[in-house]
């Protein structure tokens, strides 16, 4: 299996997993000409993609879902809450090649299964994702609210993970963003921190690799990020960060 991420954050987010000949994108939050571009990086055909599996309806999640669709004629996978709080809030427009699940449900392409995770975030109907083929474990596992129970359990299975880690507490609460906004981020319903991030890796006794995801540009850093995670995870844990404005290299599980 293989994967990486095409862009991560509050402008947008994107991941691309292959294996078993399956190909699949979760989320729609960049352009499909920046999609094109970055999949074509690494030598893949968006026109080739089999699936594009929406977690939850925030717009950095689904804004260009209808132009995947449209443009490329890739089917989507949305549960039926996620999609109609999108196509309500960030004019999605036509879609055609529509297939829903229920949150907890798990996905079948070929080989390659996707086993969907609810999560507590504040989004619509959010799902995290497990994908199993050839007896590896990927986690994605972005916008979770909280590290809600079934978490370590779940992250204690995988062979590698895509994880939030979202903001450092001190550069949160000395910003900008006003009372309200801080206190979202932080509550049940909003992202998780990197010190809370890594607690969670740790569980994670099989993981070879974590890549941290959706860092904040004004209350985070890959270098803060980097450095909370290496007090608290393994030496042996290789860690990468996924960028606001480019793909990551392609790793391996």
């Amino acid at each position: 299996m293989i994967a990486f991420s095409l862009q991560s954050g509050s402008n947008g987010n994107c991941i691309y997993v292959e294996s078993c000949g399956v190909k699949l994108l979760f989320d729609a939050g960049i352009s499909g000409i920046d999609a094109e571009r970055r999949l074509a990086t690494h030598g893949r055909n968006i026109r080739e993609i089999d699936a594009v599996i929406l977690s939850h309806d925030h717009a950095d999640h689904t804004r260009f879902a209808g132009v995947y669709q449209r443009k490329y004629g890739l089917p989507l996978y949305v549960t039926p809450k996620t999609l109609d709080i999108a196509v309500m809030r960030h004019r999605i427009g036509r879609l055609s090649d529509v297939h829903h699940f229920r949150a907890g449900e798990a996905l079948r392409f070929g080989r390659v299964a996707v086993q969907t995770i609810p999560t507590p975030h504040d989004g619509a109907d959010g799902s995290a994702f497990v994908i199993t083929a050839n007896e590896k474990r990927l986690g994605i596992m972005t916008d979770l609210g909280h590290a809600f129970e079934d978490l370590f359990p779940a992250i204690a299975s995988l062979d590698a993970v895509f994880i939030e880690s979202n903001y450092d507490p001190e550069m949160l609460e000395r910003g900008s963003y006003p009372y309200y906004l801080k206190r979202r981020i932080q509550g049940p319903g909003g992202h998780l921190s990197n010190r809370e991030a890594a607690e969670l890796i740790k569980a994670g006794k099989g993981l070879k690799w974590a890549c941290l995801a959706h860092l904040s540009e004004q209350n985070n850093s890959p270098h803060i990020a980097l450095r909370t995670h290496r007090e608290i995870v393994p030496e042996n844990l290789t860690l990468y960060t996924a960028g606001r404005y480019r793909q990551t290299e392609i790793l391996s599980v």
